[in-house]
């Protein structure tokens, strides 16, 4: 019986871990019991003072318990492992365009296979880029590499962040890419077009 993702929302998870965020649903929603109950409910009587000594490991339990993912939280994805899944993608897209001239040109006269051509050529980065990224977060250069983009929480892009995460992606090369060393130089790894969409890059657990 499939059930929604309480980590990220997605409405279908039919295994242990959710498709969308990669998140181990069953012990997800046990950390979030534990630390229900180390809130306890309202009106629970006042525990005894603790010792200097009692209270350090108990404030790191604490701390363990308040954070349940910090332990297998998401890394942001760095520069360079972005950098290579852009090189995978861009050379993807070329392929396609390429085997779609040699197949047009080998079917319609020179002037239709120019305009279809152009046109494949104009089409084809926009609806690979938003298309994969709205419906599964990665690119086949993110799903070689293990990373996928989300919304910063941590939720499935909407159809307009992703287009609009593609076009800050054109002006992010358009400035001569400096767009794109945004990234290197944030503790959060966020691009400018992350910033412009509400996106982050993150490694898939």
């Amino acid at each position: 019986m499939s059930s929604s993702c309480p980590q990220c929302g997605w409405p279908r998870v039919d295994g242990a871990h959710c498709p969308r965020c990669g998140v181990d649903v069953a012990r997800y929603r046990a950390d979030m019991a534990a630390v229900s109950a180390v809130a306890g409910p309202a009106g629970t009587p006042a525990t005894p003072p603790t010792t200097t000594m009692d209270a350090a490991p108990a404030a790191t339990a604490d701390a363990r318990l308040i954070s349940p993912r910090a332990a297998g939280a998401p890394r942001p994805a760095g520069f360079w492992i972005r950098a290579g899944a852009l090189l995978i993608d861009v050379v993807c897209v070329m392929a396609a365009e390429m085997a779609f001239g040699f197949f047009i040109w080998a079917l319609a006269e020179d002037r239709l296979a120019a305009a279809a051509a152009r046109a494949f050529r104009f089409l084809a980065s926009p609806c690979y880029f938003v298309f994969l990224h709205w419906a599964r977060g990665q690119t086949l250069g993110k799903m070689a590499l293990h990373v996928r983009v989300v919304a910063r929480d941590g939720g499935p892009l909407s159809f307009g962040q992703a287009a609009l995460r593609h076009l800050g992606a054109w002006l992010s090369a358009v400035i001569l890419g400096i767009g794109y060393l945004v990234a290197a130089f944030r503790a959060d790894k966020r691009a400018l077009h992350d910033l412009i969409a509400g996106t982050r890059v993150e490694h898939v657990t």
